[in-house]
């Protein structure tokens, strides 16, 4: 086949090269403090809404049913209440129901620091808000992170457990944030960078990622967002 003047080919798989790891990050479902309007650390964190728990109860018959990550090797969870309780909630269903929930605090969202546990409206009285577009490297507040900062962090604590499970199926419950961060990765962006994505509670994001997981072109995305469950 001749390939036409200008068009850029991909190089062919080394059939030898180890398998890339399938990395399937899973949105918690809707929490209390994303209802009320709390800044949702480990103090403003109380897990689940009701509607947050229906929403997993939805992905559990979903993956039930599909036995789509039946096949995982291992399933991580985040240490906030909301992502501890999605984590049990589709735990029946992840690497045949026998998998052990790992919590790793480096899959966290942005670490709040003083400003955790307080209402929104309280958060912007005591604090200036970041200006992120224009200074991503500005904390949130005292004791806590900056924006590039916890997009790095995110996005190497992925790039640990591709490396900890090279070739095999991983399911990790996190946060619209580390999606974000694993899509900045991915598309090899500024750490930065805000895209603001629509990431929806309880879907699912999976990517592919080489063995070392460092650079951007061993990241391939295969689906992002995907709630088919919520759809009914």
């Amino acid at each position: 086949m001749t390939v036409p003047a200008g068009v850029r080919t991909l190089p062919a798989e080394d059939p030898s090269a180890t398998p890339r790891t399938r990395l399937v990050l899973v949105r918690h479902g809707e929490a209390t403090c994303n209802v009320t309007g709390v800044v949702g650390g480990p103090r403003g964190c109380t897990g689940l809404s009701e509607h947050g728990r229906a929403q997993t109860a939805a992905l559990r018959r979903r993956l039930a049913g599909s036995g789509e990550l039946a096949g995982a090797a291992a399933l991580y969870s985040r240490v906030l209440p909301r992502a501890v309780e999605t984590a049990a909630a589709i735990a029946g269903t992840v690497g045949g129901g026998g998998l052990a929930v790992e919590q790793d605090c480096a899959l966290c969202e942005l670490h709040p620091g003083r400003a955790d546990g307080l209402t929104w409206a309280q958060f912007t009285a005591r604090f200036p808000e970041p200006d992120w577009g224009r200074h991503p490297a500005t904390v949130l507040a005292p004791g806590g992170e900056s924006w590039s900062g916890f997009v790095t962090r995110a996005a190497d604590a992925l790039v640990t457990l591709v490396r900890r499970h090279p070739g095999e199926l991983v399911v990790a419950v996190c946060h619209a944030g580390v999606v974000e961060a694993a899509m900045l990765r991915c598309f090899g962006l500024d750490a930065g960078r805000r895209l603001r994505l629509p990431t929806v509670h309880s879907s699912l994001t999976e990517l592919e990622v080489a063995p070392d997981g460092a650079e951007a072109d061993g990241w391939r995305l295969r689906r992002y967002n995907d709630a088919a469950h919520l759809a009914g």
